[in-house]
């Protein structure tokens, strides 16, 4: 049975590999907590410079950072951090993990959300490498703790905790579209609102074991105190 999202938190750490991760999964769950009052803030271990076909890494870098910032602003994310490991080589290294507990540490979050770190998220949609290792670092980095914070959650297809988030999509929407470099040439033959329309729905879909409502799926993989 889905449990619902825990309320009992004023702040939460969105820890992710890339520009557009949040935006391909979490988006919606979190303007429904900042609009609550909630702080949240996003760490990404890089600026994804290798993510926009035929643009150097020395210019798509800036532009996918450029980008993101715009998007967290607009779920009203104000704290947001990017590391420099490198796009599309990200390993769960003695750096990377260095990395995320320096972060824990100073931001003292009671949530932590993370990447989906399975094999995939369903038939013929395998999982990326770099979400994999990403995912495995958070973990090993959370588990050496000695202070832990009290719920790490990922955006997984094998949910056990949902955010209702009915109210959020539109904006969800707003926040993926301002990838707008990195989305157009990613399918130039399709607008980019019509891009994150669809990523949004499908990351937001209706679920009948959940009163029909949209929801954001998480997966519990720690929990302290």
């Amino acid at each position: 049975m889905l449990i619902p999202f825990p309320t009992d938190w004023q702040t939460a750490l969105v820890l992710v590999p890339h520009p557009d991760d949040p935006e391909y999964g979490v988006a919606a769950a979190v303007a429904k907590w900042t609009t609550a009052g909630k702080s949240v803030a996003y760490a990404l271990a890089s600026r994804g410079e290798a993510g926009i076909e035929g643009m150097a890494p020395a210019e798509a870098g800036p532009a996918r950072e450029i980008e993101q910032r715009e998007s967290a602003r607009i779920v009203g994310v104000a704290s947001i951090e990017f590391w420099g490991f490198p796009d599309s080589a990200i390993m769960n290294t003695v750096e990377l993990r260095a990395a995320v507990t320096e972060v824990i540490e100073r931001v003292r979050p009671q949530v932590i959300v993370s990447m989906y770190g399975g094999p995939g998220w369903g038939p013929d949609m395998p999982n990326q490498s770099d979400h994999i290792e990403f995912a495995a670092a958070v973990l090993q980095a959370y588990d050496a703790l000695d202070d832990k914070p009290r719920w790490l959650f990922e955006n997984s297809p094998e949910a056990t905790h949902v955010e209702e988030v009915g109210d959020h999509v539109e904006t969800a929407v707003q926040s993926l579209a301002a990838h707008r470099k990195y989305l157009s040439v990613l399918d130039p033959d399709t607008p980019v609102n019509d891009q994150a329309r669809a990523q949004v729905e499908m990351a937001t879909a209706a679920r009948e074991d959940y009163d029909n409502q949209r929801v954001v799926g998480f997966e519990l993989k720690r929990r302290s105190r």
